[in-house]
């Protein structure tokens, strides 16, 4: 007879057996409902976004740790069933449970069929099963994200390639990209020139099943309208004057990904015929008579406002949702300045490979980095270096060697403040920014315009000091003088 369980042995197998709570969504649009909901699940330690409509549920919807969305099938004028269809398309990692006061077999297996983990009957006569199949529904979660990730170790496949920074828009990128591994869906990709939309659109292959496949990218706006379509979708022998026969673009990418840089600047006589290409899954050659089916997965990218450019009847609102199925919003290289640091560390140690004699940033030319406003982004970054590096005189570069004057964003920081403009910290908005731009510019007039010091008294790093600096359009003065 074995002997009995101690009762802090009992305790730890009931405190491993304990659910764990997860990130969950629920879309209602009866306040009452979602109060008592909120209520129910809140018992289960769950992270909870309550929402009225779709609209108000969007950045749940973003939010790559999303696990549960419990949907009610009428949401006032909108249907629960399409946003469903929206979220099985989009995320389809995302585990789905309808809800309805108008229960039948029918709806039940018509939502199943659709994607969704479970039904539930309101009102709920039962709060318990509301808790376990919420739970139940996690845990499915867990278990298809734990096997996906030990296929991925597997593969050697852990993590997109090369996308440098820490901020937390970042990360979030970076989490996107990941919850992309196992979807098909077409991707739109919006970020300003120079922040890398070729370099994501590369990560989002190469962490794809279509990894295997080719990654065919075509500038759309390089491209003379005459030849659009040849070079899309290819041409027979003797199409036209000249003409030997290629296959195009889209069957150069069967079973891989197009990347579409710049696709707001497509005519909109070739938009219709692209829309028609990724509808039929199929593309007519120039001068052919036969369709030619061809699989692949589309990635495009503007810097432009496509929204805007439907608005204007510029660009067609059928492809215009056709490529948006996912957004990805890369954010400019002024929004995530503490990945400054990072980014020039990777670009010299690049050129080090190639014989650089550089070993690093000097302080000075560190701080000119952080005051400027770098409209061109990662690829301004990286062409300021690499002048900065066929002119730098010694092993560390120094400010004098960038090529960059005076930042024109920041406004200067006044050198002395009198008692009376101290008097006016009482007057300040009541607002965490403006103490903590009133904390900076006091710790500059303290340490005398020293930046070390003044991070110092703050009990901050440089580089965060230097970002916050530059969220407050604030500089220390005198630097960026040329040297």
């Amino acid at each position: 007879m074995s002997p009995p369980k101690s009762a802090a042995a009992q305790s730890s197998k009931a405190a491993r057996s304990e659910p764990a709570p997860g990130f969950v969504l629920v879309v209602d649009d009866e306040p009452l409902m979602l109060r008592a909901l909120g209520r129910i699940l809140r018992e289960d330690g769950h992270r909870l976004v309550l929402a009225e409509s779709p609209d108000a549920a969007e950045p749940a919807l973003a939010d790559p740790d999303l696990d549960v969305a419990l949907l009610d099938v009428m949401l006032g004028a909108t249907n629960g069933l399409d946003l469903l269809d929206r979220i099985k398309s989009e995320r389809p990692e995302v585990e789905c449970l309808v809800m309805t006061g108008h229960a039948s077999i029918e709806s039940a297996v018509r939502c199943m069929r659709r994607g969704a983990f479970d039904y539930l009957a309101k009102p709920f006569d039962d709060v318990h099963r509301v808790r376990t199949t919420v739970q139940k529904a996690l845990e499915r979660r867990r278990l298809v994200r734990r096997n996906r990730e030990l296929e991925e170790r597997l593969e050697g496949h852990a993590r997109p390639p090369e996308l440098i920074g820490h901020a937390p828009a970042m990360r979030r990128l970076v989490r996107t990209i990941e919850s992309l591994r196992h979807n098909e869906s077409h991707v739109l990709i919006q970020g300003e020139s120079g922040t890398g939309k070729e370099l994501v659109a590369r990560a989002i292959h190469q962490t794809s099943r279509r990894r295997d496949g080719s990654f065919v990218p075509v500038d759309c706006g390089a491209l003379p309208e005459s030849i659009i379509e040849s070079e899309l979708f290819g041409h027979e022998k003797g199409a036209f004057t000249g003409a030997v026969g290629a296959q195009g673009l889209f069957r150069m990418a069967h079973g891989g990904t197009l990347f579409l840089d710049e696709i707001g600047e497509l005519p909109l006589a070739m938009q219709a015929k692209l829309l028609r290409a990724l509808q039929q899954k199929e593309v007519r050659p120039v001068g052919g008579t036969t369709a030619v089916p061809v699989d692949l997965r589309v990635v495009s990218a503007t810097h432009r406002d496509l929204q805007a450019m439907v608005d204007t009847h510029r660009f067609r609102m059928d492809l215009f949702y056709r490529l948006n199925v996912v957004r990805i919003e890369i954010p400019p290289l002024r929004e995530r300045m503490e990945d400054v640091p990072l980014l020039v560390q990777h670009f010299l140690d690049e050129k080090r490979r190639t014989g650089s004699p550089v070993e690093g940033v000097a302080d000075d030319a560190l701080e000119r980095l952080f005051e400027h406003d770098w409209p061109g982004n990662v690829r301004e970054l990286e062409n300021v270096l690499e002048s900065a590096l066929a002119l730098a005189r010694g092993p560390w570069l120094r400010a004098a060697d960038l090529p960059m004057g005076r930042n024109r964003r920041a406004s200067p920081l006044p050198q002395a403040v009198s008692a009376a403009e101290d008097a006016k910290l009482v007057a300040l908005p009541l607002t965490l920014d403006a103490y903590e731009k009133s904390a900076l510019e006091r710790a500059l007039r303290e340490a005398g315009g020293n930046a070390t010091e003044a991070a110092r008294k703050l009990g901050i790093g440089r580089s965060t000091f230097y970002r916050k600096l530059g969220k407050h359009g604030l500089r220390v003065p005198g630097l960026g003088e040329s040297a």
